[in-house]
């Protein structure tokens, strides 16, 4: 029997990355498999079959280690230069330069695309330098509700010689089109993306709402004797099922038809009264003297199996959100309904 692993100074790079991968599961292995060389496979999945047992204090220090090291970094080493260098190494000119611009700039097919998937305030930010005919140009590619948010937040004089540029302007020659998208593509975007770094914190946010809940409390507890500050920030960013309290009614009853119903027992029995409530009170009479039949009908369930159904609609709550269907309130004055 291999020998067992219990002594975390003596682990090698590889049997940490082996026992992290196997400590995450298939799901999210299974992907992180997909973005690796045959050879980085090869060297992991050898290490894993000789790992053996593995202490479950090691596997709990090399999480807390990942989790303090990222959050007190702040950043990884890497950069977008380092990147496109590596890739000139093993591809052509023309497709490192293909996936480099993809890297780069936001989602979207076209330029177009794109700058309707930065942030307004961003936009108006470099807009503000430009001259009011080039915004004026560019406002009049981008979606309706995205140029009115971007004019919104621009200095009103300056909005204002857009908009009369915007209405006294003709057919756009393509020449001069064609310049504005290599600007933009040169300029904006490239910098854009090179000033664009997801916060660490958020990072280890969404690995912790992937994991058990009696995973997740241990390493927090571990987390928070090492380094308050960031478990602090990790919890105020992390989405968990009784967040789902802060969901109007409509967006509830969205995201009922997006979800399995018996996911949905599963995930209740673990539920507060509130959020019980809310469910229901968001479903006909029908459905809801069902769902209480169903759930009772259940008996005792496993912890496990109610944290893996509350993971699935919580996934499915935040897809809905990012994809601007529901709103999830965060309680401050800005979510508040006018009716």
């Amino acid at each position: 029997m291999a020998q067992v692993k219990d002594d975390y100074r003596s682990l090698s790079g590889a049997q940490k990355a082996s026992i992290f991968m196997l400590a995450l599961g298939q799901d999210h292995s299974s992907k992180l498999f997909e973005l690796m060389e045959d050879e980085e496979i090869r060297e992991l999945s050898q290490t894993m079959a000789n790992l053996g047992n593995v202490n479950a204090v090691v596997i709990e220090r090399l999480f807390v280690e990942f989790a303090d090291q990222l959050s007190s970094a702040g950043s990884l080493v890497g950069s977008y230069d380092t990147t496109e260098r590596l890739l000139y190494s093993s591809l052509p000119q023309d497709r490192v330069e293909q996936i480099m611009e993809e890297v780069r700039g936001p989602a979207g097919r076209t330029m177009w695309d794109k700058l309707g998937n930065v942030n307004e305030a961003v936009l108006a930010n470099y807009f503000k330098n430009e001259y009011p005919q080039t915004v004026a140009v560019v406002l009049s590619k981008l979606k309706g509700e995205h140029a009115a948010r971007v004019l919104s937040v621009l200095p009103e004089n300056f909005a204002m010689e857009v908009v009369m540029r915007m209405l006294r302007m003709e057919a756009v020659q393509k020449d001069i089109l064609d310049h504005v998208e290599k600007t933009l593509r040169a300029e904006f975007m490239t910098n854009l993306a090179r000033s664009t770094r997801r916060d660490a914190h958020e990072m280890m946010a969404d690995i912790f709402n992937s994991l058990d809940r009696a995973t997740e409390n241990r390493f927090m507890t571990a987390l928070e004797d090492r380094n308050r500050e960031a478990c602090e920030k990790i919890k105020q960013l992390m989405f968990t099922f009784d967040d789902l309290a802060r969901i109007d009614s409509s967006g509830i009853q969205m995201l009922l038809r997006e979800i399995e119903k018996d996911k949905l027992a599963l995930a209740l029995k673990g539920a507060s009264e509130e959020l019980k409530t809310l469910f229901l009170d968001n479903m006909s009479k029908r459905a809801a003297k069902m769902m209480k039949e169903d759930m009772e009908a259940m008996g005792a369930v496993r912890l496990k199996d109610v944290d893996e159904a509350q993971s699935i609609i919580v996934s499915a709550a935040k897809a809905l959100a990012d994809s601007g269907e529901i709103m999830i309130s965060s309680g401050g004055e800005d979510d508040e309904l006018v009716y």
